[in-house]
């Protein structure tokens, strides 16, 4: 009788499992010093234009080439560093830049894992904002603090960082609201994967993008949350080596359905690439 309440426990602690399919990838590649190390990424609300963010301080902007909905081209229209509140580009201990968010207003918030703040940018042309922090933030991990960002329709910001401190602790999710920082709940923190990204969706949910480095190559899960951390579906799961290390996600809608939009961190390294994948969520 033991065997089977446990047997019941297990099963209601099981995310329900959602199905996406596979669209296609793209290797995307530029000539350019900066281009590269890509962590976060923005698709607009018709699916043709993004912003990429890059972990050393870069925006890149450009346009999708489509055909039959399968990215097959992409047009690089701007690629920059980010400025300071000085209009110099950040110095390199404080560009660590690894989560994007856009606001409705068109502004661009950006999370950076060295300085552990979050700052805000009019434009991919104008300068920074002042970090936007909170004592909370001293207690992340060193190199492994707020990589993901997301932002809801009011303006609300949701932050995590790549670990949670241990393997048993669960990953905070921190919460901007009305200029107050708290950390309204967690998600659960389950098997090797850490975060690499998050975005929420035209569904109101929060998505969140996670990796594993396995000796040869990466594996990627995307999960699937309400704003309060309930509801965990299970939306992706790769193999080794199905794709490469995909760190910025972007969820938007098209006549079809819901469809995700990642983009991987080739690492400033010739052996790995920067790769445009997209699923579509058939649940």
């Amino acid at each position: 009788m033991l065997r089977i309440l446990f047997g019941l426990a297990l099963l209601c602690a099981t995310p329900a499992v959602a199905q996406s399919t596979l669209i296609g990838s793209y290797v995307w590649q530029v000539d350019d010093p900066l281009f590269g190390g890509f962590s976060g990424i923005e698709v607009t609300e018709d699916g043709q234009g993004f912003i990429a963010l890059g972990d050393r301080g870069t925006f890149a902007v450009g346009r999708f080439a489509r055909t039959n909905g399968m990215i097959t081209g992409i047009t690089l229209d701007d690629l920059r560093l980010l400025s300071g509140a000085d209009g110099l580009p950040l110095p390199r201990l404080e560009s660590d830049s690894e989560g994007l968010a856009i606001g409705v207003d068109g502004s661009l918030y950006v999370s950076f894992e060295s300085t552990s703040g979050v700052r805000r940018f009019s434009g991919a042309d104008q300068p920074a904002g002042p970090l936007l922090e909170t004592p909370a933030f001293a207690q992340l991990q060193k190199n492994a603090s707020l990589e993901a960002l997301a932002i809801a329709p009011d303006g609300t910001l949701f932050t995590m960082p790549e670990r949670s401190g241990s393997a048993m602790r669960d990953f905070p999710v921190f919460r901007l609201k009305d200029g107050v920082w708290d950390q309204p709940f967690t998600i659960p923190r389950t098997g090797p994967f850490l975060v690499s990204g998050a975005d929420i969706g035209p569904d109101g949910k929060l998505y969140t993008l996670e990796r594993d480095f396995v000796g040869v190559g990466f594996r990627s899960r995307v999960r699937r949350f309400a704003l309060d951390g309930s509801g965990e579906e299970v939306l992706l799961e790769t193999g080794i080596l199905t794709h490469d290390n995909l760190e910025g996600i972007s969820v938007w809608q098209d006549v079809q359905g819901l469809r995700m939009t990642l983009i991987s961190d080739d690492n400033f390294r010739g052996f790995q690439r920067t790769e445009f994948v997209e699923y579509r969520l058939t649940e």
